[in-house]
Protein backbone atom coordinates (compact mmCIF):
# COMPACT_ATOMS: atom_id res chain seq x y z
CA UNK A 1 0.00 0.00 0.00
CA UNK A 2 2.80 2.44 1.05
CA UNK A 3 4.52 1.27 -2.47
CA UNK A 4 1.37 2.52 -4.39
CA UNK A 5 0.61 5.91 -2.48
CA UNK A 6 4.35 6.71 -3.69
CA UNK A 7 3.82 5.65 -7.15
CA UNK A 8 0.79 7.74 -7.29
CA UNK A 9 2.61 10.86 -6.11
CA UNK A 10 5.49 10.51 -7.93
CA UNK A 11 2.74 10.16 -11.51
CA UNK A 12 0.99 12.98 -9.82
CA UNK A 13 4.26 15.63 -9.78
CA UNK A 14 5.12 14.35 -13.02
CA UNK A 15 2.30 14.78 -14.54
CA UNK A 16 2.49 18.35 -13.10
CA UNK A 17 5.42 18.93 -14.32
CA UNK A 18 4.95 17.46 -18.11
CA UNK A 19 2.68 20.09 -19.07
CA UNK A 20 4.66 22.97 -17.60
CA UNK A 21 1.42 25.09 -16.46
CA UNK A 22 1.07 26.67 -13.34
CA UNK A 23 -1.88 28.56 -11.77
CA UNK A 24 -0.76 32.60 -11.94
CA UNK A 25 2.03 31.82 -14.17
CA UNK A 26 1.14 33.28 -17.91
CA UNK A 27 -2.45 31.95 -19.27
CA UNK A 28 -2.59 29.72 -16.05
CA UNK A 29 -3.17 25.96 -16.59
CA UNK A 30 -4.27 26.75 -20.06
CA UNK A 31 -2.28 26.33 -23.18
CA UNK A 32 -1.91 30.96 -24.29
CA UNK A 33 -1.90 29.44 -27.67
CA UNK A 34 -4.83 27.47 -27.66
CA UNK A 35 -6.57 30.13 -25.71
CA UNK A 36 -6.48 32.04 -28.92
CA UNK A 37 -6.78 29.49 -31.37
CA UNK A 38 -3.11 29.75 -33.16
CA UNK A 39 0.05 27.55 -33.52
CA UNK A 40 3.61 28.72 -32.46
CA UNK A 41 4.16 29.62 -36.10
CA UNK A 42 1.35 32.13 -36.42
CA UNK A 43 3.01 35.20 -37.04
CA UNK A 44 1.88 38.59 -35.21
CA UNK A 45 -0.61 39.92 -37.86
CA UNK A 46 -2.55 36.72 -37.46
CA UNK A 47 -2.32 36.74 -33.58
CA UNK A 48 -3.54 39.97 -33.63
CA UNK A 49 -6.77 39.08 -36.06
CA UNK A 50 -7.30 35.85 -33.93
CA UNK A 51 -7.45 38.11 -30.89
CA UNK A 52 -9.82 41.03 -32.25
CA UNK A 53 -12.05 38.40 -33.24
CA UNK A 54 -12.27 36.61 -29.93
CA UNK A 55 -12.27 40.17 -28.50
CA UNK A 56 -15.30 41.13 -30.35
CA UNK A 57 -16.96 37.49 -29.22
CA UNK A 58 -16.52 37.80 -25.27
CA UNK A 59 -16.60 41.25 -24.42
CA UNK A 60 -18.70 42.11 -21.69
CA UNK A 61 -20.74 44.90 -23.18
CA UNK A 62 -21.57 42.36 -25.76
CA UNK A 63 -21.84 38.76 -23.99
CA UNK A 64 -23.29 38.82 -20.91
CA UNK A 65 -23.13 34.63 -20.33
CA UNK A 66 -22.07 33.54 -17.76
CA UNK A 67 -18.01 33.10 -17.43
CA UNK A 68 -17.71 35.69 -21.06
CA UNK A 69 -15.77 38.21 -18.49
CA UNK A 70 -13.07 35.49 -16.98
CA UNK A 71 -12.60 34.56 -20.83
CA UNK A 72 -11.93 37.37 -22.28
CA UNK A 73 -9.36 38.44 -19.50
CA UNK A 74 -7.35 35.72 -20.31
CA UNK A 75 -7.84 36.23 -24.12
CA UNK A 76 -6.33 39.65 -23.36
CA UNK A 77 -3.88 38.11 -20.79
CA UNK A 78 -2.81 35.31 -24.04
CA UNK A 79 -2.62 37.95 -26.51
CA UNK A 80 -0.28 40.72 -24.04
CA UNK A 81 1.98 37.76 -23.96
CA UNK A 82 2.44 36.41 -27.39
CA UNK A 83 2.50 39.67 -28.86
CA UNK A 84 5.93 40.68 -26.81
CA UNK A 85 8.76 39.06 -28.31
CA UNK A 86 10.79 38.47 -25.27
CA UNK A 87 7.54 36.90 -23.11
CA UNK A 88 6.92 34.84 -26.17
CA UNK A 89 10.33 33.26 -26.51
CA UNK A 90 10.15 32.73 -22.63
CA UNK A 91 6.69 30.64 -23.07
CA UNK A 92 7.85 28.93 -25.57
CA UNK A 93 10.93 27.36 -23.24
CA UNK A 94 8.47 26.55 -20.60
CA UNK A 95 6.40 24.61 -23.44
CA UNK A 96 9.69 22.86 -24.23
CA UNK A 97 11.10 22.47 -20.64
CA UNK A 98 8.52 22.10 -18.58
CA UNK A 99 10.77 20.95 -15.60
CA UNK A 100 12.93 23.83 -14.88
CA UNK A 101 10.11 25.31 -12.92
CA UNK A 102 12.44 27.88 -10.92
CA UNK A 103 13.50 29.77 -13.77
CA UNK A 104 10.13 30.41 -15.35
CA UNK A 105 9.02 31.64 -12.06
CA UNK A 106 12.23 33.74 -12.31
CA UNK A 107 11.61 34.98 -16.27
CA UNK A 108 7.98 35.70 -15.83
CA UNK A 109 8.54 37.91 -12.65
CA UNK A 110 11.40 39.09 -13.67
CA UNK A 111 9.86 40.68 -17.02
CA UNK A 112 6.88 42.25 -15.28
CA UNK A 113 8.68 43.86 -12.01
CA UNK A 114 11.75 45.42 -14.51
CA UNK A 115 10.63 48.93 -15.66
CA UNK A 116 9.72 48.98 -18.98
CA UNK A 117 11.39 52.41 -19.64
CA UNK A 118 14.66 52.64 -20.72
CA UNK A 119 17.55 52.98 -18.20
CA UNK A 120 19.32 55.46 -20.20
CA UNK A 121 16.21 57.99 -20.20
CA UNK A 122 15.75 57.83 -16.31
CA UNK A 123 19.36 58.54 -15.77
CA UNK A 124 19.32 61.16 -18.22
CA UNK A 125 16.42 63.27 -16.85
CA UNK A 126 17.66 62.39 -13.26
CA UNK A 127 21.02 64.09 -14.64
CA UNK A 128 18.94 66.99 -16.27
CA UNK A 129 17.18 67.42 -12.89
CA UNK A 130 19.84 67.66 -11.08
CA UNK A 131 21.83 69.54 -13.26
CA UNK A 132 19.03 72.71 -13.26
CA UNK A 133 18.85 72.24 -9.57
CA UNK A 134 22.32 72.71 -9.00
CA UNK A 135 22.23 75.70 -11.22
CA UNK A 136 19.53 77.39 -9.77
CA UNK A 137 20.56 76.69 -6.35
CA UNK A 138 23.72 78.41 -7.22
CA UNK A 139 22.26 81.49 -8.98
CA UNK A 140 20.15 82.07 -5.32
CA UNK A 141 23.43 81.98 -3.66
CA UNK A 142 25.15 83.93 -5.55
CA UNK A 143 22.30 86.68 -5.27
CA UNK A 144 21.78 86.04 -1.57
CA UNK A 145 25.48 87.39 -1.70
CA UNK A 146 25.17 90.37 -3.80
CA UNK A 147 21.81 91.36 -1.96
CA UNK A 148 24.24 91.27 1.17
CA UNK A 149 27.02 93.32 -0.23
CA UNK A 150 24.45 95.63 -1.35
CA UNK A 151 23.50 96.07 2.20
CA UNK A 152 26.57 95.71 3.65
CA UNK A 153 27.86 99.89 4.52
CA UNK A 154 31.53 98.47 3.32
CA UNK A 155 31.03 97.69 -0.14
CA UNK A 156 27.60 99.96 -0.76
CA UNK A 157 29.87 102.54 0.05
CA UNK A 158 32.54 101.74 -2.64
CA UNK A 159 29.82 101.19 -5.47
CA UNK A 160 28.62 104.67 -4.65
CA UNK A 161 31.86 106.23 -4.37
CA UNK A 162 32.36 104.48 -8.23
CA UNK A 163 29.15 105.80 -9.31
CA UNK A 164 29.72 109.32 -7.99
CA UNK A 165 32.97 109.44 -10.12
CA UNK A 166 31.78 108.29 -13.48
CA UNK A 167 28.58 110.17 -13.25
CA UNK A 168 26.28 107.20 -13.91
CA UNK A 169 23.18 107.98 -11.59
CA UNK A 170 23.56 112.04 -12.84
CA UNK A 171 23.30 111.02 -16.58
CA UNK A 172 20.11 108.84 -16.21
CA UNK A 173 18.76 111.23 -14.29
CA UNK A 174 19.22 114.12 -16.86
CA UNK A 175 18.12 111.91 -19.65
CA UNK A 176 15.11 110.74 -18.14
CA UNK A 177 13.85 113.28 -14.76
CA UNK A 178 10.41 114.23 -16.94
CA UNK A 179 10.26 110.46 -18.32
CA UNK A 180 10.30 108.21 -15.31
CA UNK A 181 8.63 108.08 -11.71
CA UNK A 182 10.54 108.71 -8.20
CA UNK A 183 9.88 104.65 -7.93
CA UNK A 184 11.67 103.92 -11.57
CA UNK A 185 14.35 106.10 -10.82
CA UNK A 186 15.37 104.00 -7.58
CA UNK A 187 14.69 100.56 -9.60
CA UNK A 188 17.59 102.38 -11.66
CA UNK A 189 19.45 103.30 -8.78
CA UNK A 190 19.60 99.97 -7.43
CA UNK A 191 19.77 98.35 -11.01
CA UNK A 192 23.17 100.33 -11.42
CA UNK A 193 24.25 100.10 -7.82
CA UNK A 194 24.28 96.14 -8.21
CA UNK A 195 26.11 96.41 -11.53
CA UNK A 196 28.95 98.35 -9.69
CA UNK A 197 29.02 95.52 -6.83
CA UNK A 198 28.95 92.65 -9.27
CA UNK A 199 31.95 94.09 -10.60
CA UNK A 200 33.96 95.28 -7.94
CA UNK A 201 33.37 92.40 -5.33
CA UNK A 202 35.10 89.01 -5.68
CA UNK A 203 32.70 86.75 -4.36
CA UNK A 204 34.54 83.06 -3.97
CA UNK A 205 33.40 79.55 -2.36
CA UNK A 206 30.11 78.14 -2.16
CA UNK A 207 28.15 82.13 -2.84
CA UNK A 208 30.54 82.10 -6.21
CA UNK A 209 28.93 83.57 -9.50
CA UNK A 210 27.67 80.42 -10.93
CA UNK A 211 29.39 78.92 -14.23
CA UNK A 212 28.83 76.51 -17.12
CA UNK A 213 31.19 74.17 -14.81
CA UNK A 214 29.05 73.69 -12.00
CA UNK A 215 25.98 71.65 -14.05
CA UNK A 216 26.54 68.23 -13.34
CA UNK A 217 26.30 67.27 -17.31
CA UNK A 218 29.17 69.27 -18.20
CA UNK A 219 31.41 67.77 -15.04
CA UNK A 220 30.31 64.19 -16.18
CA UNK A 221 31.22 65.24 -19.93
CA UNK A 222 34.67 66.50 -18.70
CA UNK A 223 35.06 64.10 -16.14
CA UNK A 224 37.48 61.27 -18.18
CA UNK A 225 39.71 64.89 -19.35
CA UNK A 226 39.84 65.73 -15.77
CA UNK A 227 41.00 61.96 -14.54
CA UNK A 228 43.86 62.14 -16.78
CA UNK A 229 44.97 65.50 -15.65
CA UNK A 230 44.25 64.35 -11.70
CA UNK A 231 46.33 61.10 -13.06
CA UNK A 232 49.54 63.33 -14.54
CA UNK A 233 49.49 65.37 -11.51
CA UNK A 234 49.50 63.12 -9.10
CA UNK A 235 52.05 61.08 -10.74
CA UNK A 236 54.39 64.02 -11.22
CA UNK A 237 54.04 64.96 -7.58
CA UNK A 238 55.23 61.62 -6.63
CA UNK A 239 58.18 61.57 -8.73
CA UNK A 240 59.05 65.48 -7.97
CA UNK A 241 58.68 65.41 -4.08
CA UNK A 242 58.58 61.42 -3.12
CA UNK A 243 61.30 59.86 -5.39
CA UNK A 244 63.30 63.24 -6.56
CA UNK A 245 62.96 64.89 -3.06
CA UNK A 246 62.45 68.54 -4.31
CA UNK A 247 61.63 71.28 -2.44
CA UNK A 248 57.59 72.26 -2.33
CA UNK A 249 56.86 75.79 -4.28
CA UNK A 250 54.31 78.24 -3.18
CA UNK A 251 51.45 76.35 -4.44
CA UNK A 252 52.66 73.10 -3.11
CA UNK A 253 52.89 74.89 0.12
CA UNK A 254 49.24 76.30 -0.21
CA UNK A 255 47.48 73.10 -1.33
CA UNK A 256 49.32 70.99 1.39
CA UNK A 257 47.75 73.36 4.37
CA UNK A 258 44.38 73.54 3.54
CA UNK A 259 44.42 69.88 2.90
CA UNK A 260 45.67 69.20 6.36
CA UNK A 261 43.62 71.96 7.83
CA UNK A 262 40.52 70.26 5.89
CA UNK A 263 39.52 73.41 3.86
CA UNK A 264 38.15 72.88 0.57
CA UNK A 265 39.87 74.77 -2.09
CA UNK A 266 37.02 77.32 -3.08
CA UNK A 267 37.12 77.33 1.23
CA UNK A 268 40.85 78.77 1.10
CA UNK A 269 40.35 80.43 -1.71
CA UNK A 270 37.38 82.77 -0.26
CA UNK A 271 39.60 83.56 2.57
CA UNK A 272 41.37 87.06 3.03
CA UNK A 273 45.19 87.38 2.62
CA UNK A 274 45.92 87.75 6.09
CA UNK A 275 44.26 84.67 7.10
CA UNK A 276 46.40 82.87 4.76
CA UNK A 277 49.10 84.30 5.53
CA UNK A 278 49.18 83.51 9.04
CA UNK A 279 48.31 80.18 8.68
CA UNK A 280 51.70 79.94 6.16
CA UNK A 281 54.06 81.59 8.17
CA UNK A 282 53.04 78.41 10.83
CA UNK A 283 54.43 76.51 8.15
CA UNK A 284 51.67 74.20 8.21
CA UNK A 285 52.59 71.97 5.45
CA UNK A 286 55.35 70.53 7.41
CA UNK A 287 54.17 67.38 9.49
CA UNK A 288 55.60 68.07 12.88
CA UNK A 289 54.49 72.07 12.76
CA UNK A 290 51.05 71.10 11.71
CA UNK A 291 50.93 68.44 14.31
CA UNK A 292 52.56 71.09 17.25
CA UNK A 293 49.94 73.46 16.02
CA UNK A 294 46.75 71.04 15.98
CA UNK A 295 48.08 70.22 20.14
CA UNK A 296 48.48 73.82 20.59
CA UNK A 297 44.79 74.38 19.29
CA UNK A 298 43.66 71.34 21.48
CA UNK A 299 45.34 72.57 24.71
CA UNK A 300 43.69 76.13 24.01
CA UNK A 301 40.42 74.73 23.77
CA UNK A 302 40.67 72.45 26.96
CA UNK A 303 41.95 76.10 28.73
CA UNK A 304 38.72 77.89 27.31
CA UNK A 305 36.95 75.07 28.32
CA UNK A 306 38.41 74.70 31.80
CA UNK A 307 37.69 78.69 32.41
CA UNK A 308 34.04 78.26 31.07
CA UNK A 309 31.03 78.27 34.22
CA UNK A 310 28.73 76.01 32.08
CA UNK A 311 31.48 73.64 31.44
CA UNK A 312 32.73 73.32 35.23
CA UNK A 313 28.59 73.00 35.78
CA UNK A 314 28.77 70.11 33.65
CA UNK A 315 31.77 68.78 34.95
CA UNK A 316 30.83 68.63 38.34
CA UNK A 317 27.19 67.33 37.42
CA UNK A 318 29.06 64.60 35.48
CA UNK A 319 31.27 63.60 38.88
CA UNK A 320 28.06 63.80 40.72
CA UNK A 321 27.25 60.86 38.60
CA UNK A 322 25.67 62.29 35.43
CA UNK A 323 22.23 62.26 33.85
CA UNK A 324 20.82 58.72 36.15
CA UNK A 325 21.67 60.47 39.55
CA UNK A 326 19.07 61.99 41.81
CA UNK A 327 19.11 65.51 42.53
CA UNK A 328 16.68 68.55 44.02
CA UNK A 329 18.61 71.42 43.06
CA UNK A 330 16.57 73.92 40.56
CA UNK A 331 18.85 73.18 37.76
Amino acid sequence: MKYILLFSLCFLCYIETAHGFVEGLYCGTENCYEVLGVTRETSISELKRAYRNLARQFHPDRNKAEGAADRFRLIATAYEILKDEEQRRDYDYMLDNPEEAYYHYYRYYKHRMTPKVDIRYVLAVSFTVISVLQYFHKAHRYDDAINYAMQNPKFRNQALQIIHQEGLLENNKSKSKNKKSKEERKKEEERVLREIVEDSVDIRGGYSKPTYMDILWVQLICLPYYSVLYIYWYASWIVKFTLMKKEYGEEEKEYLTYKRLNLSLQYWAALDEYSKDSYMMKGLWEHEKFQKYKKDLEEEYRVKMAENSKHKMWRRYMKKGGPGHMTFGED
